[in-house]
């Protein structure tokens, strides 16, 4: 089971950890452990929940059309960039390194 780290991006802020099971969502793994990443409308449309994939991207499952979509109006890098609200973890072991997305 992947171990998922939620950076803040603030300085001094402390990392969220939390074991995902496949299939999980970021974006339901950060309601339930208040991980620092925001969100607004949670169906791929708003951009709000960007999030830099630091390190762990081949534990997440392939970006869907709506995530593409949407990161494409950014011009974001899906190999580097997601949105939570979509993101969802692989069966494996390995970390997950992610924190908000800088704009």
């Amino acid at each position: 089971m992947p171990l998922v780290v939620f950076e803040s991006a603030e300085s001094g802020v402390a990392s969220v950890q939390v074991e995902a099971p496949a299939g999980a969502r970021l974006v339901d793994l950060c309601d339930e452990r208040n991980a620092p990443v925001p969100f607004s409308c949670r169906s791929a449309s708003c951009g709000t929940c960007r999030i830099d994939v630091l390190e762990g991207a081949e534990l997440l499952e392939p970006p869907r059309d709506e995530e593409l979509d949407v990161l494409d109006i950014f011009g974001d890098d899906p190999a580097h960039r997601r949105l939570a609200c979509q993101a969802q973890v692989r069966a494996g072991n390995g970390r997950i390194r992610v924190r908000p997305a800088d704009s």
